[in-house]
């Protein structure tokens, strides 16, 4: 068999070129078979304007793939839900249905569901292709609606190329956006939290939990409906005015999409849609997920390939959302879900253990989605490590452009709760935050909403803990809140400035939102006390939150004003594990921290180009809550070392506090004299 680009570009695989080889044909072959009518993937994949409910000229069509149904009929409002002659479907070809209805047989708001016959039972679904499913808030019953205004919301800028050099993610949550107690919708956040990450210097926001969902707690990642977006935070007319503002701001709009699993409800959901239980998932033992309490899509299916890769191109096409960050992709690759298995070596992707038919679907899904959009982004969330993810499928990879760095804030975490600060090693949070295959692009992170879940904290909760209630003031002066604050700054910085894609950050942790996220559940009697975002710490001037806050926006604003900042090469000039110094650059950039909690240096010699420095960001900085010890109006010269004039390096002796991070800029190279400076 022939080597693909990634075997090339890593000889390790060698062993395993006949997989990855088979892999690729499996894509290739099942393109072909799927394209053979319609010529591309994206043709292909257009079931959204054929399935579901349409408004023509003749009237309203709908139809649904439902194999198994022996009789189906519309029911809603307008029937008085009863199954009325006028509204039985007509059978046709290969388990479609159809129905045709009349111009004023269906109207705006009108609510629908099927009744839906197989053989031995009976029972009410909602349309699996619907684009709009309300909940009742009397009888909290979920039913299809029809929604066609007559003047639709029309996008302003039809055209928007996504900012990825680097690509800043704000991970978001419209629910939970608001600071009252109760659902967020979809124009509060226009209008209130737009604003707010355009001027903290985010290009993008990856939101969460689009795909209407029964459950509100599972934070959108329990989906019963994967064409609509959910009613609970307002109209689709709202999403697209909320994407449309974002794109005239230059934020890209990033969906977190879920074809990982979907929910197990029968009556909102796929569960049982035509009665039987291997319609859209597996029949067998693998049909329930052992740990999500969720069913698992059968993606050796055609139908199944179709319906998910109909739902990429709808979200793009329909709402113009710029991409994808596709969850719990570890899940899918492997039989067993990723779960309870290392991942130590190269045999572990690759001993048979692999669902070789998801591994297929995830490819086509890359192709499809930079078919319709070649600037689109997409991001996957997987934990296990596999090679070539993060790879074009043309190379052997599974296409694609990012992936999340998902060991950085394992790492973090680990660190904070098991070792003390005097042992924490330079060299060892190098490696972490820049371990990764040097040909796919990372998504690095410190923390994301899995971090601030009920059960777990925060990076800064779990530094500071309760004393954020009681010393936040500023002027106060706690021990505590000092380190964590230093801590957190630090982290932030390392982790963002060693990427070599992108950095994300959930909303508000960048200011160090106080406590957990808890959503809405019988075991907190129902609160939303813990499930919202607190804008106001923020926004008062006499509390410490604004010095995160402004540390955040420094520190964006540095790494955003560097061209192709996360493609400069990265050289790590310094790390002494006594020290705890750690010091790399980045082309004109020299990154230098000082873990230690107590040892501050002073006269502390860096090696590296000669040149002339000055202070770009500091984390002591007062205007970061820090203690003001470094003099930033102080300009570095390099002192040359005859021991180093071949290489055209030479000594910076710096002052470096203690727990603190500061951000050298080299602005002109310059003749270094033989005088004492």
């Amino acid at each position: 068999m022939k080597r693909l680009n990634l075997v090339k570009n890593d000889p390790w695989l060698e062993p395993y070129n006949d997989t990855i080889e088979f892999r690729h044909r499996l894509t290739v072959d099942k393109k072909k078979e799927l394209t053979q009518k319609t010529g591309s993937l994206s043709d292909f994949a257009t079931g959204y304007l054929y399935f579901g409910l349409h408004r023509d000229k003749d009237g309203w069509v709908i139809r649904e793939w439902a194999p198994n149904a022996s009789e189906i009929y519309l029911i809603g409002n307008f029937s008085e839900w009863k199954e009325l002659p006028r509204y039985k479907f007509k059978a046709k070809k290969n388990g479609i249905w159809e129905l045709k209805l009349k111009a004023d047989e269906l109207h705006h708001l009108d609510l629908y569901k099927l009744s839906m016959h197989w053989p031995g039972g009976q029972g009410e679904r909602i349309p699996a292709w619907a684009t709009r499913v309300i909940q009742d808030e009397k009888t909290y019953i979920f039913s299809a609606q029809v929604w066609n205004p007559e003047k639709p919301y029309r996008f302003k800028k039809k055209k928007f190329v996504p900012q990825t050099s680097p690509l800043l993610i704000y991970e978001c949550h419209i629910g939970m956006a608001q600071e009252e107690e109760r659902v967020g919708t979809y124009d509060e956040f226009r209008r209130n939290v737009l604003p707010r990450i355009a001027k903290a210097g985010y290009n993008a926001i990856q939101i969460m939990a689009i795909q209407e969902h029964p459950y509100y707690g599972s934070f959108g990642y329990h989906v019963s409906s994967f064409f609509a977006p959910s009613s609970r935070f307002g109209t689709p007319d709202d999403l697209k005015h909320l994407i449309d503002d974002a794109h005239a701001l230059g934020i890209t709009v990033i969906m977190d999409i879920v074809h990982s699993h979907a929910v197990k409800n029968e009556v909102e959901g796929l569960g049982r849609y035509d009665g039987s239980y291997s319609q859209f998932f597996y029949g067998d033992g693998r049909r329930e997920h052992p740990a999500w309490d969720s069913l698992c899509f059968d993606y050796g299916k055609n139908e199944v390939i179709h319906f998910l890769l109909s739902n990429c191109k709808y979200w793009l096409e329909e709402y113009n959302f710029d991409g994808f960050r596709f969850d719990g992709v570890t899940s899918m690759l492997y039989y067993n879900h990723g779960l309870g298995k290392s991942f130590n070596g190269y045999p572990d992707y690759y001993d048979g253990g692999q669902d070789e038919n998801a591994i297929t679907y995830l490819s086509l899904a890359n192709e499809l989605i930079h078919a319709v959009n070649p600037n689109a982004i997409t991001i996957a969330e997987e934990m296990s490590g596999m090679p070539g993810l993060a790879v074009p499928t043309e190379d052997g990879g599974i296409g694609f452009d990012y992936r999340m760095a998902m060991g950085i804030p394992d790492f973090w975490i680990k660190t904070i709760k098991e070792k003390k600060d005097e042992d924490w090693k330079p060299a060892t949070i190098f490696w972490e935050v820049t371990n990764r295959r040097s040909d796919e692009k990372t998504i690095n992170y410190a923390e994301s909403h899995d971090q601030a879940l009920v059960g777990d904290k925060t990076i800064i909760f779990r530094l500071i803990d309760d004393k954020m209630y009681w010393h936040m003031m500023k002027g106060d002066k706690d021990f505590t809140v000092d380190r964590g604050m230093a801590l957190h700054k630090i982290i932030r910085l390392v982790t963002l400035s060693t990427i070599n894609g992108g950095y994300l950050n959930f909303m508000g942790n960048e200011f160090g939102h106080p406590e957990w996220i808890d959503f809405p559940r019988q075991g907190n009697e129902w609160s939303y006390k813990y499930a919202r975002r607190q804008w106001s710490l923020v926004d008062r001037e006499d509390l410490k939150y604004q010095y995160l806050a402004n540390f955040d926006a420094a520190m964006i604003s540095l790494v955003k004003g560097i061209k192709n900042f996360e493609k400069i090469p990265i050289e790590k000039i310094w790390d002494n594990e006594s020290d705890q110094i750690l010091a790399f650059r980045r082309k004109d950039l020299l990154f230098i921290f000082n873990f230690h909690p107590a040892k501050s240096y002073s006269d502390y010699g860096i090696l590296t180009s000669k040149g002339e420095y000055r202070t770009a960001l500091n984390t002591d900085s007062p205007q970061f809550g820090g203690f003001g010890l470094i003099d930033e109006s102080i300009t570095h010269f390099t002192i040359p070392d005859p021991l180093y004039k071949k290489e055209k390096k030479e000594w910076l002796k710096l002052y470096i506090p203690a727990r603190s991070a500061m951000v050298l800029k080299l602005h002109k190279n310059i003749k270094s004299k033989n005088n004492n400076i």
